[in-house]
């Protein structure tokens, strides 16, 4: 991993020569990239800007879905002490910006011409009242299955592309005595999975009207109490002691010949880089079978608080960055993520990065790439933590199905 690391940091030093401090700042940086492969691509970030003589004060808060930081978050903007830089996801910008505490990047985007080349879908959430207030660093798809390829190889198992296929799968890996499937019970976690059932279940028009409309209809249907049901057949081949689990400790098992299958984003790829796994070799990545022709995404952003009536040169020089076509590539390659911008070539991406990309794109293109419900870019976040609710109680035996699409409706009505 360092080594892939190194050998692009080399060439930022490039944009060092653009931009020159008579005396450069630390910028302070809150985010939860805390597991091995976050923190290895955040690195080059840190090194890029280590290039052009800016500090960086690492702010860290653990917790995959970024629930905990946007408390520290809130706690430190009330305290009238707001970091620097802050990872953010979708609907969390949009509500910062109205508050009015986040800085105009237009002149950076502007100057970089950020309008060509981010995706629209992207750009919902980088602006705000036609001002660039977040520089966007990658594309997840959160759709995606991570297999063992030698546990199913060694089963006879061929990649499912259906949910019978699936659950014949997992059937056939809990009677090998292997867990089939590698699952964190955190709330994220379990709806990161229910997005991919609820689309496989009931197509891209459906997820349409059920997450992004907040249909009442579509919320409290059959088709609905489907996914539910789905989600518990899925219980059914999960470890006893998944409660609690960090994701990236799910992603270890599969690693390690311990668990067959992890339903997660793409940024799982990173922990398997990590761990010196080749795609294709010694794991698969694939889409959750049903969704094969659609993209679930979420963007994780970097939005730049106010410190004064004008971002400051070291919050311009960070987004520059991030936003540089050789730190997309150097970062998502490492990250395990797609670039933000669409005119990075995949040459330095492996297989799964190669067709994440050409994913993105044919997404992009027939109208197939919806904002995750379960990462904050379906909805807003009251209504997300809503729904996290009934879903996380579903999976957890609290609700049966029936129960849980009333609740379900009840939750986003009162959250509204």
């Amino acid at each position: 991993m360092r080594s892939t690391i190194s050998k692009y940091v080399t060439a930022f030093a490039v944009l060092a020569s653009s931009v020159s401090f008579a005396q450069a700042a630390d910028v302070e940086v809150l985010h939860w990239w805390t597991s091995g492969g976050e923190a290895a691509a955040l690195n080059v970030l840190k090194k890029d800007l280590e290039e052009q003589g800016i500090g960086w004060q690492d702010m860290p808060v653990a917790g995959g879905g970024g629930t905990q930081a946007m408390t520290v978050l809130r706690a430190r903007v009330t305290s009238g002490n707001a970091p620097t830089a802050v990872q953010m996801l979708g609907f969390d910008i949009t509500d910062w910006a109205k508050e009015g505490a986040l800085a105009n990047l237009n002149e950076v985007a502007s100057a970089e011409g950020w309008d060509k080349v981010v995706p629209e879908a992207l750009q919902k959430f980088s602006k705000y009242d036609g001002q660039w207030v977040a520089a966007p660093v990658n594309v997840h798809s959160t759709n995606w299955v991570w297999a063992n390829k030698k546990i199913l190889d060694d089963l006879g198992i061929a990649q499912p592309t259906t949910w019978d296929e699936l659950v014949a799968a997992m059937e056939k890996v809990k009677e090998s005595g292997k867990t089939a499937v590698a699952h964190g019970g955190q709330p994220w976690q379990d709806a990161t999975i229910f997005d991919a059932v609820v689309m496989a279940t009931g197509g891209p028009e459906f997820y349409q009207k059920a997450f992004i409309d907040l249909d009442k209809e579509a919320l409290g249907s059959d088709t609905m109490k489907e996914a539910f049901d789905r989600m518990t057949v899925i219980r059914s081949f999960v470890d006893d002691n998944f409660s609690g689990r960090d994701w990236n400790l799910a992603s270890a098992m599969v690693i390690n010949d311990e668990a067959a299958f992890q339903f997660m984003g793409d940024w799982a790829k990173g922990e398997f880089l990590k761990a010196g796994k080749k795609p294709d070799e010694d794991f698969l990545c694939f889409r959750f079978p049903g969704t094969q022709k659609q993209v679930t995404f979420n963007s994780d952003q970097f939005a730049m608080f106010k410190q004064g009536d004008k971002p400051s040169e070291e919050q311009k020089a960070l987004a520059k960055a991030i936003m540089s076509p050789s730190f997309q590539s150097a970062f998502n390659v490492v990250k395990g993520s797609v670039p933000a911008r669409t005119d990075v070539p995949d040459t330095d991406f492996d297989a799964c990065g190669k067709k994440g990309m050409k994913d993105l794109a044919a997404a992009s293109e027939s109208g197939n790439l919806f904002g995750s419900m379960a990462h904050g870019h379906a909805n807003p976040a009251s209504v997300k933590n809503a729904m996290y609710d009934v879903i996380t109680a579903q999976f957890n035996g609290e609700y049966d199905s029936e129960t849980a699409v009333q609740e379900l409706v009840s939750a986003v009505e009162l959250a509204q």
